[in-house]
């Protein structure tokens, strides 16, 4: 039998029947997803070390289409990382072994873990700027003029995301959780589970991604019947989040209300605030501004950001150093984390939620809008309801001069003059 779900999840065992444990031993659980776990593993043959992403396609946590959803994503995100095999900024897959209840994706190890962790540790471990330029320089991080700081790091990010467009493939899941350090020099794009390949003219339409990341035109198609999708450019407007966030050290469209972040990332309100952006370069500025650009036609693809000057520039050490003394708030990044758990139920909940209506037009006709109307009616009833007869000749409707629906029956048989008594079956009917 299959190993339970208990099994790949708490214990390190081996099932003979599956050919991933006759080569690889499975070591410590390194993260947790809805639906997998991602372990480290070596491989039995040479020692070396891999993580592996054990997905349950079972029906035990999900339903039999729910589960077969998932395998399909899973053998889509598979066939993606085949195409962009090579890339020395994307995640390399190495192995995939399929049961009838778990998948194995074993992909190279990323040991420096993500990108934001990464260079949490590096800033916030020394306490005086001295030992912070040593840090840094055992990092590795400000090693020549050409590779310094995060300029090394969004060129790397653009690189991967040119590298996919040009296959049209579009990630919509790029976020610094998803940005892997294999070394103190090189990141890896991972996480290719809502990746898809665009062909032709087609527009995604599906809400999916991280709501701090999401661009508006994702945002909209989920929410109007007029916007038609959203294609490639999703995957730019989430890199002008990161390099935004990368330089400031907090997310550009962050509020602890959700109606206030889903309005600032669909109008692409953000500010340059001080005193955080007071030293960045105008070059960085306007390469931010036309990576966020909400419309997607105007926004600047993967090629033409990294023809941007900004990339031409000549760091100098020092300005490293101060790009690097901003320090990540981990504290940030938990709230963050809570309002996009938040806004996504909001999202989720988008169609039932009222349009807001402008004062102006509801004090011209109050009676245009439902939900107003509904109030007036009531409050009309409260007030002159002892004016209507109670008596089953007259109704309510009456004190609107509304018309009763055709096919509303209020009696089954009227009362015809001259009988003494009513008949039995004149009862209003509810």
């Amino acid at each position: 039998m299959p190993p339970s779900v208990a099994d790949v999840e708490d214990l390190h065992i081996s099932d003979p029947k599956c050919e991933f444990y006759t080569n690889y031993d499975c070591k410590e659980i390194l993260g947790k997803g809805m639906s997998s776990t991602v372990r480290r593993c070596v491989r039995k043959s040479t020692g070396k070390e891999y993580a592996v992403k054990i997905i349950d396609v079972s029906s035990e946590k999900a339903t039999e289409e729910q589960a077969r959803e998932l395998r399909e994503t899973t053998l889509r995100e598979i066939r993606i990382l085949k195409m962009m095999a090579g890339h020395q900024n994307i995640i390399e897959l190495h192995d995939f072994y399929e049961m009838p209840s778990f998948l194995f994706i074993v992909f190279e190890l990323a040991k420096g873990g993500e990108l934001f962790d990464y260079l949490t540790k590096v800033v916030t471990c020394s306490e005086k700027k001295t030992r912070l330029k040593q840090k840094l320089f055992n990092a590795r991080i400000i090693k020549t003029s050409t590779k310094q700081c995060f300029r090394h790091i969004m060129k790397q990010l653009l690189e991967a995301v040119n590298a996919m467009h040009q296959k049209n493939i579009v990630h919509r899941d790029i976020k610094l959780e998803n940005v892997l350090m294999v070394d103190d020099e090189t990141l890896k794009v991972t996480d290719f589970g809502f990746a898809y390949e665009i062909t032709g003219d087609m527009q995604l339409t599906d809400l999916c991604g991280t709501p701090g990341y999401l661009a508006p035109e994702v945002l909209k198609a989920s929410m109007y019947d007029s916007v038609k999708g959203y294609g490639l450019e999703v995957d730019l407007w989430a890199c002008g989040v990161i390099m935004y966030t990368l330089l400031c050290g907090y997310a550009p469209f962050y509020h602890r209300k959700q109606i206030y972040m889903l309005r600032a990332i669909t109008e692409g309100r953000y500010e340059f605030r001080s005193p955080e952006w007071d030293e960045i370069s105008e070059a960085a500025k306007d390469l931010i501004r036309r990576l966020l650009t909400v419309d997607p036609k105007a926004r600047a693809t993967a090629k033409e950001a990294l023809a941007h000057p900004y990339f031409q520039q000549n760091l100098t050490e020092e300005s490293a150093i101060k790009f690097l003394e901003r320090s990540f708030d981990a504290k940030k990044k938990f709230r963050l984390a809570i309002v996009q758990v938040r806004l996504l139920v909001r999202l989720l909940r988008i169609r039932y939620i009222p349009i807001l209506v402008a004062a102006s037009s509801v004090q011209a006709n109050p009676y245009a809008t439902r939900k107003i109307r509904k109030h007036i009616d009531a409050l009309a009833f409260r007030i002159y309801g002892h004016w209507v007869k109670k008596g089953r000749e007259q109704f309510r409707d009456a004190l609107f001069a509304n018309a009763v629906k055709n096919d509303m029956q209020r009696f089954r048989k009227p009362v015809m003059k001259g009988d003494s008594t009513p008949d039995s079956s004149a009862i209003i009917v509810y």
